[in-house]
């Protein structure tokens, strides 16, 4: 239900075998995870990526965690933030 609610689909959308493999929750799953690949080596841990993942507003998109902006379909702009802060970016 967690992992559901991180990535905006409701719990049926994880648990049921019909909807598990929907292009829309294997895409919203797929973004969550590359989200947290990126970052994990920054953090040192998968569990303080997660951490970063649920809490750590994003500049300029008004607060929204990457979490919230994976479920508002707008996992592209947490890549491209994370992008912008490798290539030296300021966050």
């Amino acid at each position: 239900e967690e992992v559901a609610r991180t990535v905006g689909l409701r719990r049926e959308s994880v648990s049921r075998k019909d909807r598990i493999g929907t292009v829309r929750t294997q895409s919203r799953l797929r973004e969550m995870v590359e989200i947290l690949n990126r970052v994990a080596p920054r953090f040192g841990s998968d569990l303080m990526a997660y951490a970063w993942y649920r809490s750590q507003p994003v500049p300029g998109w008004g607060g929204r965690t990457p979490m919230a902006l994976v479920q508002e379909g707008r996992a592209g702009a947490v890549m491209a933030y994370i992008d912008a802060i490798d290539a030296g970016g300021h966050a």
